[in-house]
């Protein structure tokens, strides 16, 4: 089998290839499932085509670990709660350059190597940004040649499967486990145990030094599941590992031989559930309890992991800063810093100080949000139950932390409690943010914007204390995932024109493009491309709701999580405001539009989910209005995840990224579009500002109040009354809603709606920018309308996007914060005894 792979890898002839790729097909299919090729079902063809890429990658993955234990350099580890992979099969073939000789290999077998793929399930490991960051950020390291792994949580059910019953979200299990993952492999050979609660013991060790000996009350065991992550043009595969909680005793069989058939299982469920979903609902307190359980498991088997792994190369553990990196995706990993210090004191008998001196140097921080909800804070009550020493450590931590500042008279009481790691009263809050800012080597925000406001309004007293900690890392995507998958028609006008694909690799080379901005023919290819995918797209909501949507209409886009940040609220009440425009003036110059919505809402945020039951309910009356129907469209798409993002993206005119200047970190959706040759409606928020930067202001639509005009507003004192008094289109809208007319069965069931715009403060402003919002729109109508123009603005789009590359951004923080050298697998005879 070995040398039919070296084949597939490493010869030539794609002749040979092929035939090398159907052996291996074969094979798979009988050894791993006991069948052949003319009995197989299309749930075995998958799963052979899901190890026959597993048995390609799996010579380069062992050697890329012995390359990286020979050269004995500093390695990064990645920990972050969510990663949003997508489908791993034809991104694999992708980069290991083989997919055409897949497909070529399959339809000489009578398959359809994309069906067959499109059969795989995506991943239910994230929910949003932060997890497709994460995800573009390991496919980038591959690439690099980098060494680096990423760890997270194996979550049987996901975070839930939407599914829309009469306009309302309903959460389900998302069941993606359910026949196992059958490119990942179960290392358990490396499994831990994570303690929880219990006590702790001082004592005294021969060097002086105090430790505790901490007795838990129960243990997990957190197994792990490694899948393999290659990159492009090189042999280097990276590892992602997942961690599957386990109980330490899964069967107590004196219990069910009493009769207690189910305490008999007990353990096994409890423990177990640490690893089942993805983000609990925590707007209860067993939620919040299990979400700072999930987090803790996460970290400390990560931990215990990251210095086996240091101690199989290097004898003393005060060399840890330089062979190792943590870097924190956000707070969910924050409890890293209180468990690698109670390893150093407890476990490898180091002092206080040289145990902080270690972690300080090691740990850094990316911030990926403004909203004071995900700055996360716990409890003191419930933190010293779950972990009771871990809290001990934050308490000296913040002791020495807080002793320092008061030592300087410039820092007042009130100063010095903000900074506090610990809140204030008899059960002080932990608070996380404050942790990681504290003790972390680096601090980054991830656009300029926000990096800004972290210093000036989120953190300033800690900018004060630190000013050299703070930096801009601003975020990027994968140009593989995104336009080499998802978008192979343009992928392959974009390699025909430049006359090469080094474009993939570096991005920036998208420059070239713009020298055919005024070439008809090849702007005619452009929006051909774009037609075919908005015909694709036509068919899935055909398939998925029963919707006809014309594909000569603006395909107007606003796909991401239900937030009222994101102002999917201003979107809908548009849309509103058009159909109400086409109904009294149906001879209008209005751009045929349909409005595409998709994303998912945190199961306790009531007012997210009613935001999607109001999007459903206009969508109702607009689309069955003959009158107003074939001119504008609102459809939502339901369980928005990367495959279906990969449907949308490429086929959006229009990407609409229009949150409340101030509150969004980044985005990298906007990216996406742009490198799909979308245009952004947006507000300077976020990276918007920096695509607009680089795509030039005359290919972007811009609108709404900045971050200083907000400030300046809310500081005169704003009202939205003020908005709904003087302009009719506002009035009218929320007239209809406060009256009942889009849920007349329960006239007051979108009252919070009206109640949040008009009585508790319209917090982020869709009144005010309301106006402006309707402005930018009949602009877009306009440009539109000139469709060579809007083609050029496209193309100017894909062109100037390339600085967003992920591969940009990994080489930021390689040279300014993770100081990696690449390691390029080297081939060698053998290699075989390295674990991963």
């Amino acid at each position: 089998m070995r040398d039919i792979i070296d084949v597939i890898l490493d010869h030539p002839s794609d002749a040979e290839k092929v035939a090398a790729f159907q052996i291996t097909f074969r094979k798979s299919l009988e050894h791993n499932f006991g069948t052949v090729l003319e009995h197989s079902t299309a749930r075995e063809q998958l799963l052979g085509l899901c190890h026959t890429v597993r048995e390609l990658l799996m010579s380069r993955w062992i050697a890329t670990q012995g390359t990286y234990f020979r050269s004995n350099g500093k390695r990064l580890y990645y920990l972050s709660m969510e990663y949003l992979l997508g489908r791993l099969v034809k991104n694999a073939l992708i980069n290991l350059d083989l997919l055409e000789v897949g497909r070529e290999a399959m339809r000489g077998m009578g398959l359809d190597l994309d069906a067959i793929a499109d059969l795989e399930v995506d991943p239910g490991l994230g929910n949003g940004g932060l997890g497709r960051l994460a995800a573009c950020y390991l496919d980038s390291l591959s690439t690099l040649n980098l060494p680096a792994y990423g760890y997270g949580i194996r979550f049987e059910f996901g975070m839930f499967r939407q599914v829309i019953e009469r306009g309302a979200q309903k959460e389900v299990p998302d069941p993606w486990l359910r026949f196992g993952h059958p490119i990942e492999i179960e290392k358990n050979i490396h499994a831990y145990e994570i303690g929880f609660g219990g006590s702790s013991v001082f004592h005294e060790n021969v060097q002086g030094h105090i430790f505790a000996a901490w007795e838990p009350e129960y243990r997990v065991l957190a197994v792990p599941h490694d899948l393999p992550v290659p990159g492009y043009g090189t042999h280097n595969v990276n590892s992602l590992r997942l961690w599957a909680a386990k109980a330490d005793e899964e069967f107590h069989f004196n219990i069910f031989d009493s009769g207690d058939y189910v305490g008999a299982v007990m353990d096994k469920v409890q423990s177990e559930v640490l690893s089942k979903v993805l983000y609990p609902n925590d707007s209860n307190e067993l939620g919040k309890l299990l979400r700072l359980k999930q987090q803790y498991f996460l970290v400390a088997a990560s931990l215990q992991d990251i210095l086996r792994r240091f101690k199989n190369a290097n004898d003393s553990i005060l060399d840890l800063p330089n062979k190792v990196v943590i870097q924190l995706n956000d707070t969910h990993p924050t409890l890293a810093i209180p468990e690698l210090m109670r390893l150093l004191i407890d476990e490898e008998s180091l002092s206080w100080e040289e145990a902080q001196a270690i972690t300080q140097q090691t740990i850094a921080f990316t911030n990926h949000t403004v909203m004071p909800e995900a700055l996360e804070c716990w409890p003191g009550s419930m933190f010293r139950q779950t972990l009771p020493r871990h809290y001990q450590i934050i308490e000296e931590m913040n002791r020495r932390f807080l002793r320092t500042l008061k030592d300087k008279p410039i820092y007042d009481k009130n100063f010095i409690d903000r900074v506090s790691i610990l809140g204030q009263g008899p059960n002080p809050e932990v608070r996380m943010a404050n942790l990681a800012v504290a003790t972390s080597f680096s601090v980054n925000g991830v656009a300029a914007l926000h990096t800004t406001l972290l210093k000036e309004k989120v953190f300033p007293e800690f900018n004060r204390i630190f000013p050299n900690k703070f930096h801009n890392k601003t975020n990027g995507i994968s140009p593989r995932r995104w336009l080499r998958l998802a978008n192979p028609e343009l992928s392959a006008l974009i390699t025909e024109s430049l006359g090469h694909e080094n474009w993939v690799t570096d991005l920036e080379q998208l420059q070239g493009l713009e020298k055919f901005v005024d070439d008809q023919l090849f702007l005619e290819k452009l929006a051909l491309i774009k037609r075919h995918n908005k015909e694709r797209l036509a068919t899935l909501i055909h398939q998925e709701l029963g919707e006809k949507v014309d594909p000569n209409s603006m395909y107007d886009v606003l796909v991401k999580r239900i937030h009222e940040y994101k102002r999917q609220l201003l979107k809908i009440l548009h849309c509103l405001h058009l159909y109400h425009e086409l109904r009294t003036n149906y001879d209008k110059q209005q751009q045929p539009r349909t409005v595409v919505f998709a994303g998912k809402a945190a199961p306790g945020y009531k007012m997210a989910k009613l935001i999607i039951q109001f999007i459903h309910a206009a969508a109702a009356m607009i689309n069955r209005d003959p009158l107003t129907r074939d001119r504008l469209k609102v459809v939502f798409l339901p369980n928005y995840n990367v495959s279906l993002a990969e449907r949308i993206i490429p086929a959006a005119n229009l990407s609409e990224q229009i949150s409340t200047a101030g509150t969004e970190a980044s985005g990298t959706g906007n990216m996406k579009f742009c490198l799909n040759g979308s245009l952004i409606l947006g507000t300077l928020d976020g990276a918007n500002i920096e695509i607009r930067d680089h795509v030039g202001q005359d290919n972007i639509f811009i609108f709404g109040h900045t971050v200083n005009e907000l400030r300046t507003l809310q500081a005169q004192g704003y009202r939205a009354q003020d908005y709904y008094h003087k302009h009719e289109n506002i009035r009218r809208i929320l007239d209809e809603i406060q009256r009942g007319y889009f849920y007349r069965s329960d006239r007051e069931h979108f009252q919070p709606i009206w109640d949040t715009l008009m009585t508790w403060g319209d917090h982020y402003y869709h009144l005010a920018d309301f106006p402006d919002y309707v402005r930018i729109n009949e602009e877009v109508d306009r440009v539109y309308g000139d469709q060579k123009a809007w083609q050029q603005k496209s193309l100017m789009n894909i062109a100037r996007i390339g600085w967003f590359s992920s591969d940009r951004a990994v080489q930021e923080y390689t040279r300014d914060v993770w100081h990696l050298h690449p390691c390029p697998l080297e081939l060698q005879e053998g290699e075989d005894r390295f674990g991963f």
